[in-house]
């Protein structure tokens, strides 16, 4: 058997570090150019769920994309950790949103609305690494496996990824499936294509 996922988990977290400024920001580039693809291919997705990057966990910066959803007359909503229980509240965006970051270092809205996740169509998820059936680790707090658990199953969930799939990495029964995953080289699908 190959590594569990706190292994797994340490392993990708390092591989990020070490990327550069630099690299970092050509590789969120290219994935931003992947996606444009990507949303070219699928036009009906109007109402969506975008994360804003952690800088500390040298996450994908998302920011481009949100400037391409705006201009696409998107609807844009992003999640905020509530401090009480484990989960994430919808927060709608406005395409004159500013940012502040919170006690995480997660960018999150200065002025938004609270709203319900009913009319969300496609969601991009953050990860550190993911496989060839679409599974996928987070940091492992869980916010995000509760919050895709909660959707209805028809919303399309997007992985972002510096790096292209591992094989195989282990999975809970309770772990929400991607179906697609972008990274800096690709488009990758998990399900069949109607």
């Amino acid at each position: 058997m190959g590594l569990d996922k706190s292994d797994l988990r340490l392993q990708y977290k390092r591989r990020r570090s070490q990327l550069s400024t630099a690299e970092l920001e050509k590789k969120s580039w290219d994935i931003f150019l992947n996606v444009k693809a990507f949303l070219d291919q699928y036009p009906r997705f109007k109402h969506i769920h975008l994360f804003f990057p952690i800088v500390k966990h040298f996450e994908v910066n998302t920011f481009p994309i949100r400037e391409h959803l705006e201009k696409q007359n998107a609807i844009l909503y992003t999640s905020r950790v509530l401090d009480g229980p484990l989960e994430m509240e919808v927060l709608r965006l406005n395409p004159s949103t500013e940012f502040m970051l919170d006690t995480w270092g997660i960018p999150v809205p200065v002025h938004y609305q609270k709203t319900t996740a009913d009319q969300i169509e496609l969601v991009f998820v953050p990860l550190l690494v993911f496989d060839m059936s679409g599974n996928r680790i987070g940091f492992g707090k869980g916010y995000y496996d509760r919050f895709l658990a909660s959707l209805s199953p028809s919303v399309v969930k997007v992985g972002l990824s510096f790096f292209e799939p591992e094989q195989s990495i282990p999975a809970d029964k309770h772990d929400v499936l991607l179906d697609f995953c972008i990274t800096p080289s690709a488009i990758i699908s998990f399900q069949e294509q109607s």
